[in-house]
């Protein structure tokens, strides 16, 4: 497998909203590009026979039924606790996209 270059994990970096100095780029085109050559080594791995699992450990989900107990805080004493402002019963957050 060839080598991540310098621009392929600036660009990593970038949709990982990561800023990276010179010297982690280097270091990170090293490691990423053995992370991605273990990876090759374990596709090679026959897998033909070996049935599809969601988990391994044998339990199954476990369900309770929902109930509605009135007996907890009301919904405007939980939303007193929110030092950000509430607007329209809601409150409002600041914004993800900067």
């Amino acid at each position: 497998m060839p080598s991540l270059t310098a621009d392929q994990v600036r660009h990593i970096a970038k949709l990982a909203r990561l800023k990276l100095s010179e010297e982690e780029v280097k270091k990170f085109s090293t490691e990423l590009t053995q992370i991605l050559g273990y990876i090759d080594i374990l596709n090679e791995v026959p897998t033909d026979d070996v049935a599809p699992t969601a988990q391994v450990t044998g339990l199954l989900n476990q369900f309770r039924e929902d109930v509605v107990s009135s007996n907890g805080p009301s919904g405007d004493a939980l939303l007193a606790t929110s030092p950000l402002p509430i607007v329209d019963h809601q409150i409002e957050t600041p914004s993800a996209h900067g």
